[in-house]
């Protein structure tokens, strides 16, 4: 279809008629069949805490040892994505979203029958890395840029703050899972909600405002739907190739993987057991860290809306002093039960969980234009790579100090360290010489 029949279907009819108008533009529901496909492929991150004493007690695998299968999913998570979002580009979100959500639910459910520990590196670290990476932000993003001209920020806060709502849903029912009949029945769980949501995905999912004949939400033209781009994993290297000359990149980088070491690395992947340590059950620690899921919607959300009004530097590096300060404190409130000032620990950081996502696109799409999904995607891998490290230094520290206070603290200055690198990116947009 050209172009020109593309914008006839927007226009009004040949018989004068006022066309009939949708109260809620398409782009939202989109929104939502995204919102719904990310929550339901949160479930398996919702997972690895949960497991690192199930898995150390039924095989006798060291903490470092299961820690380094988690790091290398996290690892995969994040390098997988920008080639993920150039694949968008050729073959198409449904495709590739739909393919991901498979090998998640192939890999997570051929945990069951592993023995040996590089069965869990191939299973939970190579297949459910390569499929949750393909499902990384930078399918919120791609989604994002292609339905949105305005309210991006916002839009981008709520997908984000999916995941969050998929830990709300499945952690409490997982680790009630693993309590009372292990972690084969909850790995299997992991696998039939990643299942269940790519009927969704196939059917629901359009790839570009265009396919519908409809402009992307608060456009003032008709967009069409560009040409595949071939050359998927070229045109990711020489994106990336072209960003690293420039400043701002390594900056979010830098601060990004700070932002991963902090949250997926060490909270999502360590809270529980080091709550265990100090006499929390398994159940309430897992409880505790689905509602920082709650306070994390919230907290993305309005970090969207603050994000459309204010300097996205001046946020992260809020966002980034705030959450080094929490992590200074934690040490001193694990206890066998949960108390006040601990409830108040769980709120502050769960507000500050991800809100550091939508000022972080924001910037890429202001240095980086149409080449910002991919450029976030490289973003996100430095994310994943941060939190990858302090998933398994986290094992390993807490297997050769019986604790993880020296975690806790190196933690909070490092986010010291980002909230000053938030600060230093310049405002002038940088325009790439190739893509």
């Amino acid at each position: 279809m050209t172009t020109t029949s593309k914008t006839a279907a927007v226009g009004p009819p040949a018989s004068g008629r006022k066309p009939i108008r949708l109260r809620v533009h398409r782009a939202w529901f989109v929104a939502a069949v995204t919102f719904v496909t990310i929550i339901g492929a949160a479930a398996f991150r919702a997972v690895p805490g949960l497991f690192i004493d199930p898995l150390n007690e039924e095989f006798g695998w060291s903490r470092g040892t299961i820690g380094a299968a988690v790091s290398v999913n996290l690892a995969l998570y994040g390098l997988t994505a920008p080639f993920a979002a150039a694949l968008m580009d050729r073959y198409g979100i449904r495709r590739v979203v739909a393919v991901a959500l498979t090998v998640i639910a192939a890999g997570s459910g051929a945990t069951v029958w592993m023995t040996a520990a590089w069965q869990l590196m191939l299973c939970w670290g190579l297949l459910v890395g390569l499929g949750s990476g393909s499902m990384a932000l930078a399918f919120a993003a791609t989604v994002t840029n292609r339905w949105f001209t305005e309210r991006r920020g916002l839009v981008s806060g709520i997908l984000t703050a999916a995941s969050a709502s998929g830990q709300l849903i499945f952690l409490p029912l997982l680790s009630w899972i693993v309590d009372r009949y292990s972690w084969r029945p909850a790995a299997v769980t992991v696998a039939l909600a990643a299942l269940a949501v790519v009927p969704f995905v196939w059917l629901l999912l359009h790839d570009h405002p265009a396919d519908i004949g409809q402009k992307p939400y608060g456009a003032k033209e008709f967009v069409p739907k560009p040409a595949p781009v071939p050359g998927a994993a070229r045109r990711t290297l020489t994106v990336l190739a072209s960003a690293a000359r420039t400043g701002p990149f390594w900056l979010l980088a830098g601060t990004f993987a700070i932002c991963g070491a902090s949250t997926n690395g060490l909270i999502q992947t360590h809270f529980v057991p080091a709550s265990h340590d100090h006499g929390m059950p398994i159940t309430t620690a897992a409880s505790l860290l689905a509602v920082i899921g709650v306070f994390d919607v919230v907290g993305t959300v309005a970090s969207g809306w603050f994000t459309d009004r204010f300097d996205a530097r001046r946020l992260l590096a809020v966002y980034y002093a705030l959450r080094g300060v929490s992590l200074l404190f934690l040490p001193l409130l694990l206890a066998p039960s949960v108390h006040p000032p601990m409830l108040l620990f769980i709120v502050f950081y769960g507000l500050d969980w991800v809100a550091t996502v939508p000022p972080t696109l924001a910037l890429c799409r202001e240095h980086y234009g149409d080449d910002s999904p991919i450029v976030f995607g490289w973003v996100l891998a430095s994310h994943q790579v941060g939190a990858a490290i302090v998933a398994f230094v986290g094992g390993l520290a807490r297997d050769a100090f019986g604790s993880y206070d020296v975690v806790w603290l190196a933690s909070g200055a490092l986010c010291a360290a980002a909230a000053l690198m938030a600060l230093v990116i310049r405002k002038r947009p940088v325009v790439l010489t190739a893509s």
